[in-house]
């Protein structure tokens, strides 16, 4: 086994922006498809920095993303959270399939939504994301870039297979902070870490499950894809405490296609 990578250290809404449909989770089979195609041998190189820089410094040209993240992203090996079959397209703006019927969110879109949070008030004070639940561990990798954002990751993933993967992707890495994994029903969140800062979901339902937003702090922000009147979309809430009574605003964002967000595990 190789060694371990050193890290450096009540409602309102809000009306909608019209934005490109983002679909950080494509089709299995066409990602597969792709994936099979583009496939090449993992030359050296992937280990060191230089292949991530690139990929973040296309994300930073387009200068809409948090330098906060793109640094974050810079430090985390993308490549090593995908099959090796795959590592080649690692650090291309495209998701590519994890296994179990899943696939791993294209970096852009990883970026969009972290930086998001970002710049809630509460982080914005805090410096940080504080205290993270993350709804959909997936193959762990961007619980790994949030575990450099924040002072402390739950992660929790309803597919076994899928949660054993990510925690064998997160050992290989030394980080600062290690995520906690939790295999169970990301629906109900995971009141014994609570309550959360941050709340970020990988997979969208109708609507916010109640155990959420009991469980998002004061002045957290939760961020999760939703059904809306114009298909999925991701919806922002922030949780004010104003006059001693809490209340949430909720706006909506672009037009996304994730994996339906599902009860129970498997």
């Amino acid at each position: 086994m190789s060694a371990p990578k050193r890290f450096p250290a009540s409602l309102k809404s809000a009306a909608a922006p019209q934005r490109e449909l983002l679909m950080p989770q494509r089709h299995l089979r066409q990602a597969t498809a792709d994936a099979a195609k583009l496939a090449r041998p993992s030359g050296t190189g992937l280990d060191g920095g230089a292949v991530r820089e690139r990929m973040v410094a296309r994300l930073r040209a387009e200068g809409k993303f948090n330098e906060q993240v793109l640094a974050a992203m810079a430090a985390v090996p993308r490549h090593e959270f995908v099959d090796s079959a795959l590592a080649a397209q690692a650090y291309e703006d495209t998701a590519l399939p994890i296994g179990h019927g899943q696939t791993i969110s294209k970096p852009s879109v990883v970026a969009h939504m972290l930086g998001l949070l970002l710049a809630g008030r509460g982080a914005q004070q805090r410096g940080s994301l504080g205290r993270v639940l993350e709804i959909g561990t997936g193959c762990g990798y961007q619980a790994a870039v949030i575990a450099l954002l924040a002072r402390q990751v739950t992660s929790i993933e309803r597919l076994q297979g899928l949660h054993d993967k990510a925690r064998q992707n997160l050992q290989r890495l030394a980080l600062p902070r290690a995520p906690r994994l939790i295999w169970g029903d990301g629906r109900l969140g995971h009141a014994p870490s609570g309550p959360f800062d941050s709340i970020i979901a990988a997979a969208g339902g109708e609507d916010i499950p109640p155990a959420w937003l009991e469980q998002l702090a004061p002045g957290g922000r939760l961020i999760a894809p939703t059904a809306s009147g114009r298909g999925q979309v991701l919806v922002v809430l922030d949780h004010l405490l104003e006059g001693g009574r809490s209340h949430w605003v909720r706006s909506e964002h672009e037009a996304v296609l994730f994996v339906p967000l599902k009860s129970g595990v498997v």
